[in-house]
């Protein structure tokens, strides 16, 4: 970065003190060569002495040409001053008219010589152009990915009812089971949708309430664990118990995805689920036997759609799961976090136990 030239403040009063002292020098040294100058060469031009002390003839010309210099010099500090602070204005606002036609990828600019408040309007308003630029592709990414996986399952669902009503499939309980996992699924993306979205806005709904938290997560662990039983997992819980301050039905949002993102891509084996609880935060945790996140795509794991964008049409799911832990646990003035067990992958909800006061990650001191 650009070292600034100085505080516009500063510089105005330089410039300012620069341009007196330059007019009152000039003054006085000239006037104080031409004195000299006339003294030895032409003193009839003063003398005879009189008591009027007025200035006379070449004294009025010799004034005006002083006052005509120091004039001059201001003018060109002055001149040299403001074209240093406004052509970064200049260039912000054509850059403006620019961004504003369509092209956002333009950015302004500023010299050496800028002083330090033009300087960081130039900077601020690149990086806020650099937001727009990264929100407007991020809303084109969004559009593509959701109308992608959106696509999938509404695909299937038109040519099997199709199906159904040219005759060409019998509506049997299979086919029904079928269309009833597709809606299912179908709706969970669409929830997820919503709550990033809500997230991202600042405007997700939240209603706290003092429960057991213990029992929510029994409730959600028997009610998945059929379907990831069947799938060759050991569920295995230590839960603690006590009083917290939470919204339920996100916890539960929260714990279903965890448990979901083990189905999806875990091996068969043990999943542990635990919770502690101290007295100002919770920890929440779903800990499976692996293969565990690469340490390059661990740092993007909470985005939305990462998982889809980093692998393609490989990958499972939407990629959506793991960002809505995350705004759930900073909602409740915690974070999500990642970390590599025994060569499995260990998901950790970091709650504040009662009113939430922003994102917050206790250290493991603080859990007894």
């Amino acid at each position: 970065m650009k070292k600034p030239a100085g505080g516009l403040g500063r510089q105005i009063v330089l410039s300012t003190v620069i341009s007196t002292v330059a007019s009152v020098l000039i003054t006085i040294i000239g006037l104080y060569i031409f004195y000299g100058v006339i003294i030895r060469v032409a003193p009839h031009m003063l003398f005879p002495l009189t008591d009027d002390w007025r200035p006379h003839g070449i004294e009025w010309l010799l004034i005006g040409l002083f006052c005509v210099v120091s004039t001059g010099i201001a003018v060109l500090v002055a001149t040299r001053l403001a074209r240093r602070i406004v052509q970064p204005l200049v260039s912000v606002a054509q850059t403006a008219r620019i961004i504003a036609d369509g092209n956002i990828k333009v950015r302004a600019r500023s010299d050496d010589r800028a002083p330090t408040e033009a300087t960081m309007l130039v900077e601020d308003f690149n990086l806020l152009a650099d937001r727009l630029e990264q929100a407007g592709e991020a809303v084109r990414r969004w559009n593509a990915t959701i109308a992608h996986e959106l696509r999938t399952p509404v695909t299937i669902l038109s040519g099997r009812l199709q199906g159904l009503a040219d005759g060409v499939f019998a509506p049997d309980p299979p086919l029904l089971r079928s269309l009833v996992t597709q809606v299912n699924a179908l709706t969970r993306l669409i929830e997820d949708l919503r709550t990033v979205s809500l997230m991202e806005g600042g405007r997700l709904d939240m209603r706290f309430q003092q429960v057991d938290l213990a029992e929510e997560m029994e409730t959600v662990v028997r009610l998945m664990q059929p379907e990831l039983e069947a799938a060759g997992f050991r569920i295995v819980t230590a839960f603690d118990r006590g009083l917290c301050y939470v919204d339920t039905a996100r916890i539960r949002q929260a714990l279903m995805a965890l448990l979901e993102n083990a189905h999806r891509h875990a091996d068969p084996g043990q999943l542990a689920v635990t919770l502690r609880i101290s007295s100002s935060s919770v920890l929440l945790s779903v800990t499976d036997e692996g293969p565990g996140m690469t340490e390059e795509f661990a740092r993007h794991a909470f985005d939305p759609f990462r998982r889809y964008m980093e692998q393609g049409g490989a990958a499972k799911g939407s990629g959506l799961g793991l960002s809505v832990v995350r705004g759930i646990a900073e909602a409740h003035g915690g974070a999500a976090t990642y970390r590599t067990v025994n060569g499995g992958s260990c998901f950790t909800l970091t709650l504040s136990r009662w009113k939430p006061r922003g994102p917050s990650v206790p250290t493991q001191g603080d859990l007894a």
